[in-house]
């Protein structure tokens, strides 16, 4: 697993723009930035829509105060799917990143197997700080929000 202090992964995942889906490079997109990002196991499923995503999108505003410069949610779904996710939840402002093979996930050691759930790989729920690319703080849950809550990850940044 990745570990405090290390550079973030290069990866090329996918977004959706105006124009359709378009190439995410995190080297790029994380470098002199502050990002938030949480990872949740899938798009649409009860707690990751009922809870973890509503929360980063109520909160967005606050975690920009904080310091945040981008909120990212991150999935090991299709780009498809974490496009309509994200309308669904209202999260115009927070980065839908779609992880689709899990790639970026397992080269974070951040994945499980769901195969007894008919899911195949997927991500555990974690979520992060990086700071110009490099990881400042990760929390991962097993069960629950505990620690990667909106609420928690906004303590973080305060």
């Amino acid at each position: 697993m990745i570990n405090i202090g290390e550079k973030i992964p290069d990866c090329c995942l996918k977004i959706m723009t105006q124009d359709g889906p378009e190439a995410f490079d995190t080297a790029q997109q994380f470098s002199n930035k502050k990002v938030v990002l949480f990872a949740v196991p899938g798009a649409f499923t009860p707690t990751c829509s009922a809870a973890h995503l509503p929360g980063f999108v109520v909160h967005y505003d606050a975690l920009i105060a904080a310091g945040a410069d981008t909120v990212v949610c991150l999935s090991v779904n299709d780009v498809f799917v974490m496009h309509a996710w994200g309308i669904s939840a209202n999260a115009e402002n927070i980065i839908m990143l779609a992880d689709g093979n899990a790639e970026f996930t397992q080269s974070l050691g951040l994945d499980k197997d769901a195969s007894k759930f008919q899911m195949g790989s997927r991500s555990k729920r974690f979520a992060m700080i990086i700071d110009d690319g490099v990881l400042k703080y990760l929390a991962v849950d097993e069960a629950g929000l505990d620690q990667t809550s909106a609420e928690a990850i906004l303590k973080k940044l305060s």
